[in-house]
């Protein structure tokens, strides 16, 4: 019943911008954590950036000054900014909440499905 849906993926140049975003939708009764994660090609899932319900952020040392984590908490929507990109960003970028379903109390992660980021040289 929950989804999270990713959009705003495509090609850009070197040192252009994109903005990712991904919401979530279904019989959802509250959000905690919501993050952007990344797997480039033959490598594994690392996390670009994450934020808390309350605002407080944590980035990839890679993405550092680059990119901006955000979210609207009416709209169940966090986004991700990203400037200045460098091929090296390419990859699957995925979205994750830390959430809790209307009739399930613990909290649980739920993935999008991925958003395709190539990055032109």
């Amino acid at each position: 019943q929950v989804q999270l849906v990713e959009s705003g993926g495509g090609l850009v140049q070197t040192g252009g911008s994109l903005r990712l975003s991904c919401a979530a939708s279904g019989s959802i009764s509250s959000i905690n954590t919501m993050g952007w994660y990344r797997q480039a090609s033959g490598k594994q899932r690392e996390l670009v950036a994450a934020i808390t319900s309350g605002g407080s952020t944590d980035y990839a040392d890679s993405v550092k000054g680059r990119f901006t984590i955000s979210r609207d908490n009416a709209k169940k929507t966090v986004y991700l900014q990203m400037n200045s990109l460098k091929p090296e960003d390419t990859a699957v970028y995925y979205c994750n909440a830390v959430l809790k379903e209307l009739v399930i109390t613990p909290y649980g992660n739920y993935w999008g499905q991925g958003t395709q980021v190539p990055v032109s040289s």
